[in-house]
Order: structure tokens, then C-alpha cells, then sequence
């Protein structure tokens, strides 16, 4: 466990993706099976752990340390895993020098009446490093930096594999992985994925940019609308069906409608989306049919689910990713006409003849469900991750409004010590009310600033968030970007965006010139 928890130090501490490769590939080199195995699957999101509440961990501390000074230096750390560790009196537990794999098994064999018991013993054994360590492992939020798809590079140096080699094979393996790093170090075979339907790795695009689109050629492309969605795959093996997520997930359990419509041999890549009688629904109505272990029938009804399919990766046992785009399009036409229904669509291409044709589409797609444009060689071949020149997304600009920051809470990680987190408003009859939330877009400096006004300004606590001025002649007027707006129920402005960020600071401007909510609700899809 100390090993384990001086990686997870080194690497909150370490901002560059090569160092942090170095770091983890050392790790895995280093430690033996099956830790290291357990340490991947803690950093890629597949560890089977029992989790440890939140509630749970806070009324040990509270037993232990003042309520109320525990709640103040949480407010001002910004982390629970962090504020408990330093927090915690050293004490005479005994960890008995318990590995990672040992702690994990015993955490899964304790009950619930004796976690409260057991954690204990070990948050008094472990040193602040390795407490704050356990916490974060049985929590299950790292906040470390670190993609999956970052780990999975360092397992891939400690040989010759790609990244891609192990994405091919990583949906059919389990924790602790002892298979995977025996073929990755040359000491194993390829491991057998004895699973139908497995998941093909997908192939993503960059943005576009003016310099890239000056160096291409019109006629080299072919272009697709990008609908407001979420990627997935459809595979049939058999009698097996699964639908996927871009990274992996299978999802099938959330979408039975579509699984019970997969009744081809092959995969297919595409968006998934809600289509009521041909018509796109807005994100937000995705929204409630994401992440459910049960979908009821009348969900089902209310929400139908499909897939408008952008590619063909298998053609029964046929791969076709080595093929052309335009060829893998051509095919992919043909199996539609094999395969049309109402929960499977073919992606439309839109013709053009040059950029400026394309650009004027661009700004004026024909469904408000669209963010922009996919562009495609037409010679590309299907490549998983992200290569740069085949595949270009040409989204549309963002909306733009001016909003005023009414509250701020501390962020998380290297941003505990600052109030990153910003609620924002806009005018409605004289009154602001919250229109959204957003944690980015600003610069460092920038946040540094915006810290400062929080401290400054404040006018009101509720918890670990501070209300801050916002009169009409008095405030912080932030401009808000964000992809797309929906009806909300759940917000008592009745709009939810869809990505906002800040785009900038208005130091300039006064409260009382920010947007209203009209101006909002202009923007909403037309039914």
C-alpha cells in the first residue's frame, strides 16, 4: 500500500504527460503481480472495491476531531481525502504491512458493521501520504491527472506494444491484468478473449483549424453532420449483442430498445441519440436515459432510443477498418439497406464543392440537434485513437452570453485552494437567477483574479459556497460560452446548457448589462 500511495503522491505532483508515463511504467516494472495489476485497475476506473461513504468516512473524523473545525478546514482544503489525512491523530493501528491487492481483498471481505471498525485501524496505522491514499482508493475519485488511456500507454512501455494492441484486447480482461503485463514485458502470449461482440477501439477527430484547412484540399474530403449525441458501437457476434461507449463501457443494460434491434453479424460505429418519429430530441432527453442499471417500458416509450451510423468496422466476420472510408461508406450503405428500422439511421453526407460551401452549411445546419461538421479522407483507414489529419470535427461557434457570477466554491485537486467553481445568472424581471454552472475556460491568472473577487466580496456563506455581490451596479460579469440550451425542470430558470465555460472576464461591463433570460429561451429548440 505504501508503494501504491507514493505513485499516487508522485503523480498529483507531476504535470507533464511524459513524466507521469515514466512514473507509472516504473511502477508497473518495479512492483510485482498482482499489485500492480490493482494499481491499474484503480487508475483505469475497473477496480471492484467496496466503497467506502463519504458519510462514513466524515463521522470518523468527527469522532475524533471538532465538528466544526473539521467543516472550516474542509472548506478552506478544498479535498475530504486530503483534509482527513492530515487531520487524523497518529495512533497504534496496525496495518501489518498489508499490500495493496491484500488491503483491497480485505476491504471486500469486511462487512458493513465492521468497515467503520477496520478503516480506522488502518487510517491510525498509515502515515498522511498513505491515508490520504486509502481514502482516495476507497472513494473512487483519484484526481490525479491521469486518463486511463495514460496508464494503458505505460503498460504498453514496458515492451513493444501500442497503445492500440491493448485497447484491442482490454474489454475482455479482468483486474488484476497478470495476463496483460506478461505479454507486454515478452514473457506471455497475446491473452485469449474468450467474449463475443468484443469492443473495437474507436478512431476520434482534432479540430479544425484555419491553418489545417489551409493546408487541405476540398476535394480530399468528405463531409457528415455531427450530431449533438454520444458515441457508441453496435456489435452482434451470434447470439451475443452489446452496445458500447467511445472508451468501452458496455451499455447495453441502459439501452435493451436498441440491443433488441442489433440482428446483424458485424459493428457498427455511430451516435446515439433520441428519435421520436424521425425527429432528433435534444441532448437533455439522452440525459435521462444515461446510466441506469433498469429502464422501465414506459421510458422506453417516452424516450426511444437509436443510432444514426457513421461507420461500418465489421461486415459479418469481414474487418473493414484496413478499407478506405469511401469504400467502408460505400458498404456501410449497403448494409443499411439490409438493416433500416426505426432505431438505425445512415448518417447523411453533405455535399459541397469547397470550403466556402461548406462553411455557409456550417453556420445553418438543418437540425437544431447538429453541433457542426465530420470531415473524412477519403482514403482514411479506421485507426483507433486520435491521428492527426484523416479526421477533422468543424463545430459550430458557440453561443455567447454575458452572466453574472452570484456564487463560487472551491475546486478540487491542485485547485483546492482556490474558488473555481462558479455559479452564474442572468436578468429576469429585475431579479438574477441561476442559469448554470462552469470551471473552466479561464486562464490561471485569470483564476487568480477571480479568487481574489470571491474574497473580496462576499456577502454571504452557505457551507462551503460563497454568495458574492451581484447588484446592478455591482458584480462580476462573466461571458459564458456553451454548445446548446434545453428546457430544465430541474432549474428554476427551466434552461440547462450544455458545456459552458468561461470565455472571458467583462471587468469592463456592469451587472445591469448582462443578458436576460429571454434572450435565453430565444435560443431553445423549436418543438
Amino acid at each position: 500500500m505504501k508503494r501504491f500511495a507514493l505513485l499516487l503522491d508522485q503523480l498529483a505532483y507531476e504535470s507533464q504527460r511524459n513524466e507521469k508515463i515514466r512514473l507509472l511504467t516504473t511502477h508497473f516494472q518495479e512492483v510485482p503481480d498482482p499489485d500492480r495489476g490493482y494499481a491499474l485497475a484503480a487508475l483505469t476506473g475497473t477496480l471492484d472495491i467496496a466503497h467506502a461513504k463519504p458519510a462514513l468516512l466524515r463521522g470518523l473524523i468527527e469522532e475524533r476531531v471538532d465538528p466544526v473545525l473539521f467543516r472550516m478546514s474542509y472548506d478552506y482544503v478544498g479535498d475530504m481525502a486530503e483534509t482527513i489525512s492530515l487531520l487524523w491523530p497518529d495512533g497504534d493501528g496496525d496495518d501489518a504491512g498489508l499490500s495493496l491487492s491484500e488491503m483491497i481483498t480485505a476491504l471486500n471481505a469486511t462487512s458493513k458493521a465492521h468497515m467503520p471498525a477496520r478503516i480506522a485501524n488502518w487510517l491510525s496505522a498509515l502515515d498522511t501520504t498513505g491515508r490520504w491514499a486509502l481514502i482516495k482508493l476507497m472513494t473512487g475519485g483519484l484526481r490525479i491527472g491521469v486518463s486511463a488511456r495514460l496508464a494503458k500507454t505505460a503498460v504498453a512501455k514496458l515492451g513493444a506494444l501500442k497503445i492500440n494492441d491493448i485497447e484491442e484486447v482490454w474489454t475482455g480482461l479482468e483486474p488484476p491484468y497478470e495476463s496483460l503485463f506478461a505479454w507486454a514485458e515478452g514473457a506471455g502470449a497475446k491473452p485469449a478473449i474468450d467474449r463475443a461482440a468484443p469492443f473495437r477501439p474507436v478512431m476520434l477527430a482534432h479540430p479544425l483549424d484555419e491553418k489545417d484547412q489551409e493546408k487541405l484540399e476540398a476535394s480530399d474530403f468528405l463531409a457528415e453532420w455531427k450530431w449533438d449525441g454520444i458515441r457508441v458501437q453496435a456489435a452482434g457476434d451470434g447470439d451475443t449483442k452489446r452496445l458500447y461507449s467511445r472508451t468501452g463501457e458496455d451499455i447495453s443494460h441502459s439501452f435493451p430498445d436498441v440491443l433488441d434491434a442489433i440482428q446483424f453479424e458485424g459493428a457498427i460505429d455511430g451516435e446515439l441519440l433520441i428519435v421520436r418519429e424521425g425527429t432528433v430530441a435534444p441532448f437533455a432527453d439522452l440525459q435521462k436515459r444515461l446510466n441506469r442499471k433498469r429502464v422501465t417500458g414506459a421510458l422506453m416509450e417516452s424516450h426511444p432510443a437509436g443510432i444514426i451510423a457513421y461507420d461500418l468496422l465489421l461486415d459479418g466476420a469481414h474487418d473493414l477498418r484496413p478499407l478506405p472510408f469511401e469504400e467502408r461508406r460505400r458498404r456501410l450503405e449497403g448494409w443499411y439497406q439490409r438493416n433500416a428500422s426505426d432505431r438505425f439511421m445512415l448518417s447523411t453526407l453533405v455535399p459541397f464543392d469547397t470550403w466556402d460551401d461548406l462553411a455557409a452549411q456550417r453556420t445553418a445546419p438543418a437540425d437544431t440537434g447538429i453541433e457542426g461538421l465530420m470531415l473524412k479522407r477519403r482514403d482514411s483507414i479506421y485507426e483507433p485513437g486520435r491521428p492527426k489529419g484523416p479526421w477533422f470535427k468543424w463545430k459550430r461557434d458557440p453561443y455567447l452570453i454575458d452572466a453574472v457570477l452570484m456564487r463560487a466554491q472551491r475546486g478540487h485537486g491542485k485547485r483546492s485552494s482556490y474558488y473555481s467553481d462558479y455559479t452564474f445568472g442572468v436578468w429576469d424581471d429585475g431579479v438574477l437567477v441561476p442559469v448554470g454552472k462552469a470551471y473552466f475556460g479561464f486562464t490561471d491568472e485569470e483564476l487568480k483574479k477571480i479568487d481574489k473577487f470571491v474574497r473580496e466580496r462576499t456577502v454571504d456563506r452557505y457551507g462551503p459556497v460563497r454568495e458574492v455581490v451581484h447588484e446592478p451596479d455591482d458584480g462580476l460579469v462573466l461571458e459564458v460560452a456553451f454548445e446548446g440550451l434545453n428546457e430544465s425542470t430541474r432549474h428554476k430558470s427551466g434552461v440547462a446548457m450544455r458545456f459552458p465555460r468561461i470565455s472571458q472576464l467583462r471587468w469592463d461591463k456592469p451587472p445591469h448589462e448582462a443578458d436576460t433570460i429571454e434572450t435565453l429561451r430565444a435560443l431553445l429548440p423549436k418543438s
